[in-house]
């Protein structure tokens, strides 16, 4: 590794920096003799022409040739003859970096994932306790919401069992089939209006399960303003459980872990 010993300005002290040839940069080298002596007000690196060289030039650049350094003054340096790094050797220490980059996750993922899963699962365990009162307030509106929707459901079967036995009256005891079949038309012909007009007003097709669902949810709904119960922060409180129990399945994947499954 080249050294280069620089005379402090303010100290009167001769002071010896090594640098790095590839990770160094002409920006280090300065910040270094700022850090050192720290009455340095302008530095800066020139060549023999007097063209400042930019901070962010290596200092393997740097080394090829002499160069100016003024603090506060111009001290000449003339860096001895050495063998440039090639090609080779630079990929041979970017196989060295990468190797020592995984040894080190090897060696410290393990710990990292340990301390990753204990904040999880404590935060799991306080989304589970705000959970707890939530969720026994919400099967008891849910039930409440079944019942009703049930009870719904027979009242609409118990009216067509109404409406065809009076069309059936109708037809065969006061009046004719010539009479009513025109009332049976409009009739059936009111229905689908019906059926259109709830696509219209909830842009949802007439069909009876999502129907049911769909009433189910409003009184739901209604039940819970009425009883103070929070929906949106009880499917916020289920989303983050979700999506916790989901990295901690992540974490424990024996491909995630670089584990043999």
């Amino acid at each position: 590794l080249p050294h280069i010993t620089v005379p402090l300005p303010s100290r009167n002290e001769r002071c010896q920096f090594t640098l790095r040839p590839v990770t160094h940069s002409v920006g280090d080298f300065l910040e270094m003799l700022k850090v050192e002596d720290r009455g340095v007000d302008r530095a800066a690196v020139l060549n023999r022409d007097g063209v400042r060289i930019a901070s962010a030039c290596s200092v393997e650049t740097l080394m090829d040739d002499e160069f100016w350094v003024h603090l506060n003054d111009t001290i000449h340096v003339r860096p001895p003859k050495r063998d440039r790094i090639t090609s080779e050797e630079l990929t041979r220490l970017g196989d060295v970096q990468a190797l020592v980059a995984q040894l080190y996750e090897a060696l410290n993922v393990s710990e990292h994932q340990i301390r990753k899963e204990r904040e999880l699962n404590s935060k799991l365990e306080e989304l589970n306790e705000k959970l707890g009162p939530l969720e026994v307030k919400k099967t008891e509106l849910d039930q409440k919401a079944a019942r009703r929707t049930s009870m719904l459901t027979w009242v609409g079967l118990g009216l067509m069992s109404v409406q065809f036995g009076v069309l059936a009256r109708l037809t065969w005891w006061e009046y004719s089939w010539d009479i009513m079949e025109p009332v049976t038309y409009f009739v059936t012909y009111g229905t689908a209006m019906a059926a259109y007009a709830y696509f219209v007003l909830t842009k949802q097709e007439y069909i009876l399960p999502d129907v049911k669902d769909r009433q189910h949810l409003i009184t739901l709904h209604k039940s819970a303003k009425k009883a103070g119960v929070n929906l949106a922060e009880y499917n916020d409180i289920k989303r983050k459980i979700a999506e916790i129990e989901h990295d901690l399945r992540r974490l424990r994947d024996p491909l995630y872990m670089h584990l043999p499954a």
